[in-house]
């Protein structure tokens, strides 16, 4: 098979026979064979209806059918574990991302070799104020902290070799951040191209301006996993073990100082007089908490399995 296009979905009952029927008629006319799995995400209006009747007239038409909304990162990962293509597409269901780009992306995945192709909205046919410059602030910051060179890390749309989606785990909120994944995990031939946006035609947008806002703290997140995930002993007992030393040393200079005081015949001086003894006795405690929680990470993550975090009400 050559294409899984996945199309995670909330409540977006009025585009979902026509984003089909543009993805047929494009598939068709580029002898492309293709699967849809349509992922809705918690919906409540008619939209898992009108997938279960396109799937009675399209067997290439697969659905899955989330008991509440979990979020778009759950949504991507529940339709890659099933995906059956050579090239995987994702695309938002809203029609603001057009199915004619997707001969060209599928071209650049097999023929060029990509194994990812990212979309790029240059034109947006957004609010400016509460959605373009937020993105452009947002992508520029994404692009300095992670080293991935994309100038819209949030368009839906994007083309993935199989064994991209296969090896990478979506979770959280990390689904805008699928190319950096792929390339802590040694997926490097990432590209984009610039595509055709417009103005959604149907519904209301399920993204407010907060979603910035759990993007920076997501790319936090992401820029300390990437780097000590796997090893969170190097970070929490690297400093835990500097704090440590430091306390102890400036311990040792005041217990130093003492005895030199009284050698001196000097006496009256408590140590606990000297703010530096608090200060000392602080950075040992926090000194160790870092070491002990370097050491309970990694515990965790030797005995750690990986579950889902959502339930599946039907798979069709």
């Amino acid at each position: 098979m050559n294409l899984s296009i996945v199309i995670p979905l909330l409540n977006e009952e009025a585009s979902l026979e026509e984003l089909f029927s543009r993805i047929d008629r494009v598939c068709k006319s580029n002898s492309l064979s293709y699967e849809i799995w349509f992922v809705d995400d918690g919906s409540t209006d008619l939209s898992w209806s009108i997938i279960e009747n396109l799937k009675v007239q399209h067997p290439q038409i697969h659905g899955i059918k989330f008991s509440k909304n979990y979020g778009k990162s759950q949504a991507l990962h529940a339709a890659f574990e099933r995906t059956n293509g050579e090239v995987i597409i994702t695309m938002d269901a809203d029609l603001q991302d057009f199915p004619e780009e997707i001969p060209e992306l599928y071209n650049m995945v097999v023929q060029d070799n990509y194994d990812i192709v990212s979309g790029w909205k240059k034109k947006r046919f957004d609010n400016v104020m509460t959605k373009n410059v937020p993105s452009k602030l947002f992508n520029a910051a994404a692009r300095k902290v992670s080293g991935v060179y994309l100038h819209d890390f949030n368009c839906g749309l994007k083309a993935y070799k199989k064994q991209v989606v296969k090896s990478i785990d979506v979770y959280g909120d990390m689904h805008r951040y699928i190319p950096v994944l792929a390339a802590n995990a040694g997926f490097r031939r990432i590209t984009e191209k610039e595509v055709q946006h417009q103005a959604r035609p149907y519904g209301t947008s399920k993204f407010g301006t907060e979603r910035f806002i759990r993007g920076f703290l997501d790319l936090v997140t992401l820029w300390f996993v990437s780097r000590f995930g796997g090893r969170p002993m190097h970070f929490f007992g690297a400093v835990g073990t500097l704090m440590f030393i430091v306390g102890f040393l400036s311990a040792l200079w005041l217990g130093i100082s003492k005895l030199i005081d009284v050698a001196r015949g000097i006496y009256g001086h408590l140590i606990t007089n000297n703010p530096w003894f608090f200060i000392a006795l602080t950075m040992m405690i926090m000194g160790t908490l870092l070491f002990v929680a370097g050491f309970l990470g990694e515990m965790i993550i030797r005995t750690n399995r990986e579950h889902k975090n959502y339930n599946i009400d039907e798979v069709i």
